[in-house]
């Protein structure tokens, strides 16, 4: 089937967010706007336009109530929110190492956040303490992303793979590994699979051809760590991928500053891997 293309944004895309009832797709970028989209046919719902610099993430809440974004503008925006209390009840400090990427554990006890220097940790909700630490990547973690149990989660990082943990114990579980940085990996909600997508460093793009193709979303086993497919499209490096919620269709953003909207055909549901 035919991708849907999202033309929404004029810089790269920086990341990309199903809501939990996965009908709406939000997107953010290098140009300061967040677009929300039907997912179902990549219609564009809205945008809210307020930051002055690159947005870099986007996150909804359980019942798509409020939208969060943060940005390059060094702020934080809660839109369509019913209080107007913006202030956060914790501030964690961490002067060791940047974070470039943190997410919910379960059941909200902890925060599980990735650093620059590879390293994962996992911050205690309520103090802020570092609870527990895993270093099993030797550079920076771009990307972290949990199952839809949250019981596990997949790491994405420049040392050229991705890997599966386990939330609560933090304890290593299986490797992907690539020829290139990994910018984004997510977990599908139905099927052994995680789909990850990268590139080279921006700066280095411009050395090489961007013929069509050069940049697929890849397709590994979680359980056999083995490549099964690709898919081909953006011109440049993938900076964030995101699961369906139902898992029948997969979102990609990129440096190019199209999301691509793919929906799985009906083999890739009977698909088994020969062990």
């Amino acid at each position: 089937m035919k991708p849907i293309l999202l033309q929404g944004h004029e810089r790269s895309i920086t990341q990309i967010k199903y809501n939990r009832e996965g009908d709406l797709l939000f997107s953010v970028a290098k140009d300061t706007v967040t677009n929300v989209w039907y997912s179902v046919n990549g219609e564009r719902l809205g945008t809210y336009n307020g930051h002055t610099g690159a947005v870099w993430c986007v996150d909804c809440d359980w019942d798509t109530k409020n939208v969060l974004t943060g940005s390059a503008d060094n702020s934080c925006r809660l839109w369509d929110c019913e209080t107007d209390d913006n202030q956060p009840y914790l501030s964690v400090p961490c002067s060791d190492h940047k974070i470039t990427s943190a997410v919910w554990g379960p059941l909200g006890e902890f925060v599980i956040a990735g650093h620059e220097n590879g390293e994962i940790n996992q911050f205690s909700a309520k103090s802020g303490e570092v609870l527990k630490k895993a270093k099993e990547h030797s550079r920076q973690i771009n990307d972290i992303q949990p199952s839809v149990d949250l019981t596990i989660f997949i790491s994405a990082s420049k040392d050229n793979t991705a890997k599966l943990f386990d939330s609560t114990s933090l304890d290593h579980i299986k490797t992907f590994k690539t020829e290139r940085p990994v910018n984004s990996a997510a977990i599908s909600p139905i099927m052994d699979h995680v789909v990850m997508g990268g590139g080279q460093e921006a700066m280095e793009v411009t050395t090489t051809s961007t013929r069509i193709g050069k940049f697929e979303a890849r397709f590994f086993h979680a359980a056999y760590e083995e490549e099964f497919g690709r898919v081909k499209g953006h011109f440049g490096p993938i900076n964030c991928v995101a699961f369906h919620p139902d898992g029948k269709s997969y979102s990609s953003g990129g440096e190019d500053g199209y999301v691509r909207i793919h929906y799985f055909d009906p083999q890739y549901f009977d698909f088994e891997l020969e062990a």
